[in-house]
């Protein structure tokens, strides 16, 4: 959409530019605005305005019928009938005895779908006054167009800039009068140029289109699928309007058009949408850089091409899946599995979730696919595996559903025959010994991964007794703590009544790097430092409490966790006098009982 400070003023500097020479009898060369893509459309039956399809150019064109309308205002103002009547021939298709819908057909540019009422409030007014009446809310109480807080109907603005500027054109110093207004409608009728190509039977529009418009130019991807979608739907006969009005319109509010960064890459979450859609649909690779191409081929690629229709139904099918998936909070089976991921930032994964939220499956064999899914994530992320294999994984898991069908037992078989460290799904005894061993935080989980990881223990907790409160809360507030403080020396002594300092644990840090031996003192210091870390001595605490708590012995948080918590994953703490290795290892294994029950894992183990 063309702007005011982007086209608008520069347009009128071109016009101001042109009048200007026409008053000083100076020679005007013409100022082109480019060229415009034109497809005549058949008239049905003797009535009616030939009939032109915008190909390329429509705010080109629309930009211009707001300049005539604004010239019409001005010449009205200024007192110039003649001239008023030769702008209106201009703007208007004048003969309504040969117009099967003279409501439409006077308008020599008709906008499509989303900016046509504000066009037809805007462009028939008779003066600025009646455009203040028209859209009150967007004046002050001084009439001037409000600036601040508001986005204005373009519509409303270029005809109330235009009109501005032309009207302030004409009140300056000599010549003035009719001689000024002359000079200042020959600018606009006889010095904008542009170039206007019109397609014979034969052309292919779209292609001419994607030509002006697909190399390298400021057009997404989506813009030129949109163009696509109706351009079929016209040569189909559908009604363009019903389709954009049913289909279209909610792709165009803020949700769709946010940016979204994935690594280097940022494009309009719809563009995203688009691209998941199609994996989901080829059950192949998609290049973003070839998103349009790929769009093309897919809704051409069966015997009977894709009507306008089907395409935009599809397309609504895939979104309302996806903003469950990306941003709702929603008790769906696939808002559950959203937030469950969503921490891992795997957006390789959405193509096969999308493939399964689609599939004719109950609910129930649902959850269980997205809950394998979670599994295969989290225990990777738990047993240091790297993720950078996923797209092939999961592009590979998407290409067998598609044969196989989605069920959940097809699923897991795909993910369970899975070999070596890029891709393989841990089994229970590899989980369970990163659980109670491993350096999850910090180290492999970072504080959103490791927040999700203890919320939905404390749900299987919840859930494994019978408590009063089984429901799981939203909890995604409060802190990661460490019970045991990772800067324990001063008031944490060894299980041997050793008192330790940080230099110490430096120390020995270093020498266990170097492979060098350690005393028993440094042994119970090396013990300590990798239990630290581990899920048994992991919990969730208020921020406020958790700041209150430091680096303090263990009495005072227990005493903070007594007055202040509610969650099961406390109950441990708050039931024990003693806070050591022996009891962070005794409450690693219950948590990572509940994780194996919360992560089902493979079957078949498949050997690291």
């Amino acid at each position: 959409m063309w702007t005011l400070h982007d086209q608008w003023e520069k347009l009128w500097e071109d016009v101001r530019t042109k009048a200007d020479a026409r008053l000083l009898s100076s020679r005007s060369t013409p100022h082109f605005l480019g060229a415009v893509v034109l497809e005549p459309q058949a008239r049905e039956g003797l009535l009616g305005v030939d009939k032109l399809q915008i190909i390329d150019g429509q705010q080109r064109l629309t930009t211009l019928q707001f300049v005539l309308a604004s010239l019409v205002l001005a010449m009205r103002q200024a007192g110039h009938t003649g001239l008023q009547k030769i702008v209106e021939d201009c703007q208007w298709n004048s003969n309504a005895n040969t117009m099967r819908d003279p409501d439409t057909e006077k308008y020599k540019v008709w906008p499509t779908f989303r900016d046509r009422e504000q066009y037809q409030r805007a462009i028939s007014v008779d003066d600025l006054p009646q455009l203040r009446e028209r859209f009150p809310d967007h004046f002050t109480s001084r009439g001037d167009l409000r600036r601040i807080g508001i986005v204005h109907p373009p519509a409303l603005s270029a005809i109330w800039n235009f009109s501005r500027w032309f009207t302030e054109w004409l009140h300056q110093e000599e010549p003035s009068g009719p001689l000024r207004s002359e000079a200042l409608v020959q600018a606009v009728l006889q010095d904008l140029k542009l170039v206007s190509i019109s397609l014979e039977a034969d052309d292919d529009a779209q292609v001419i289109f994607e030509t002006l418009n697909g190399r390298g130019a400021q057009l997404n991807a989506t813009d030129l699928i949109r163009n696509y979608v109706f351009m079929t739907a016209d040569k189909l006969g559908e009604n363009a309007t019903q389709l954009y009005d049913r289909h279209w319109v909610s792709f165009e509010d803020r949700f769709w058009g946010e940016a979204q960064r994935r690594g280097r890459i940022t494009k309009p979450r719809l563009e995203w949408l688009v691209h998941a859609a199609l994996q989901a649909e080829l059950r192949e690779d998609v290049d973003l850089g070839r998103l349009y191409a790929d769009y093309r081929r897919f809704a051409t690629s069966s015997a009977a091409p894709l009507s306008g229709a089907a395409q935009l139904e599809m397309l609504q099918e895939y979104a309302a899946a996806y903003r469950l998936l990306v941003g709702s909070k929603a008790d769906t089976t696939i808002g559950r599995f959203g937030r469950r991921i969503e921490p891992y930032d795997i957006t390789t994964l959405y193509p096969l979730a999308l493939l399964i939220a689609r599939a004719p499956m109950s609910d129930v064999d649902r959850a269980d696919s997205y809950g394998i899914l979670a599994s295969y994530l989290v225990r990777r992320a738990v047993c240091g595996l790297t993720p950078k294999n996923y797209n092939s994984v999961f592009l590979s898991a998407l290409k067998q559903l598609g044969s196989l069908g989605a069920s959940p037992g097809n699923l897991r078989a795909v993910l369970e025959v899975l070999k070596g460290d890029a891709s393989r799904w841990p089994g229970d005894g590899e989980f369970r010994a990163a659980c109670l061993n491993a350096p999850l935080y910090p180290g492999r989980l970072d504080a959103r991964r490791m927040r999700a990881m203890l919320t939905e223990i404390e749900g299987e907790l919840r859930r494994s007794v019978r408590t009063e409160e089984a429901a799981l809360p939203v909890i995604d507030l409060p802190d990661v703590d460490h019970v045991m403080p990772r800067s324990w020396t001063q008031y944490w002594n060894l299980s041997d009544g050793s008192v330790v300092t940080r230099e110490r644990v430096s120390a020995v840090e270093m020498k266990s790097l170097m492979g060098d031996p350690l005393d028993d003192v440094e042994r119970l210091i090396a013990e300590r430092q990798a239990i630290v870390p581990t899920l048994g001595n992991l919990t969730l605490l208020d921020l406020s409490v958790n700041r209150e708590a430091q680096n303090f012995a263990f009495a005072s948080k227990r005493k903070l966790l007594i007055e202040n918590t509610a969650l099961r994953l406390n109950v441990p703490m708050v039931a024990t006098a003693v806070w050591d290795e022996a009891t962070i290892r005794a409450r690693g294994e219950q948590l990572a009982d509940a994780a194996l029950r919360v992560w089902p894992g493979p079957r078949a183990v498949p050997g690291p």
